[in-house]
């Protein structure tokens, strides 16, 4: 059942720039910008909830990268950092957080909710197939990685996953049937809501924090380089973040295809109501 999850309603670039809040322990503030016009930019989003108007900074602050800063990004690098150690290093194009925490303060906290995700919860027989609108989605793999360290990239993030507790990184990949989209699902467990707050603001690309490593299964088209468009949002003590893109990272229609594409690949979020209700019978019911 999909839920609002915290995409802008107006989906113009002043509100799909991501929200950094006053309390970053220390990620750089990206500096405010324009993007570029044209009917890329839609000026509605159905089925997203603009962000709480207390976490916009001067009531107008909210984030897509910098057309021009994009265009240098990927004529530099070609949408992604690969060492020759390493994996591919891509960051999405487009971030839109959600820090509104709002209905599940009663697992805020870890020491509520201790018991580890395990797979069959996050990744159920219900979530192989997934849909949203015109959008289908079967699932390509997924895995729960306990290094955290080694599921991510960006020393100031590991640094903080560390800092805040993280124990899981889950993640998945899913693949649309005609091979034209490709998804990204990643929940992160946290010790706190601090922490889930702290990591979304690291993953703004303009932090240059780092990101989490696409899951890139046997037999799936590769994640990551090109134009992708990520959304996250604040669950409790749990990080929700679905990033989405054409396959190859061709430049969509506009955000809007993005955004309804990645209402599907949030089906696995279903588990946090689960736990929810586990700690506060009742709560835990979709809305």
């Amino acid at each position: 059942m999909n839920r609002p999850f915290g995409r802008g309603e107006g989906a113009g670039p002043a509100k799909l720039r991501g929200v950094i809040e006053a309390r970053d322990t220390g990620s750089p503030r990206p500096d405010a910008g324009g993007a570029a016009g044209g009917d890329f930019w839609p000026a509605e989003s159905p089925g997203r909830k603009k962000p709480a108007p207390r976490l916009l900074i001067g009531g107008a602050v909210a984030l897509v990268l910098v057309v021009a800063a994009v265009v240098a990004a990927l004529t530099l690098t070609g949408g992604e950092d690969e060492g020759p150690d390493g994996p591919a290093r891509p960051v999405p194009t487009a971030y839109t957080p959600d820090f509104d925490g709002e209905g599940f303060r009663a697992i805020a906290s870890r020491d509520v909710d201790k018991r580890p995700v395990a797979p069959g919860e996050v990744f159920p027989a219900g979530v192989k197939t997934v849909r949203s609108g015109a959008f289908t989605f079967t699932l390509a793999g997924s895995e729960i990685a306990t290094d955290c360290k080694a599921a991510t990239w960006g020393a100031r993030l590991q640094a903080d996953l560390a800092k805040f507790g993280c124990t899981q990184v889950m993640r998945a990949a899913y693949v649309s049937p005609d091979r034209k989209y490709t998804g990204q699902f990643i929940a992160i467990n946290l010790a706190s809501e601090e922490g889930v707050e702290q990591v979304l603001r690291d993953l703004d690309p303009a932090t240059g924090a780092g990101w989490v490593l696409p899951f890139n299964p046997k037999g799936a088209p590769a994640f990551g380089a090109g134009f992708s468009a990520a959304y996250a949002k604040t669950y409790g003590h749990y990080a929700v973040i679905t990033t989405v893109q054409r396959t190859g990272g061709a430049q969509p229609g506009s955000l809007n295809e993005m955004i309804e594409a990645s209402l599907a690949i949030e089906n696995p979020a279903d588990f946090v109501w689960g736990r929810l209700d586990l700690v506060a019978p009742g709560q835990g019911r979709r809305p």
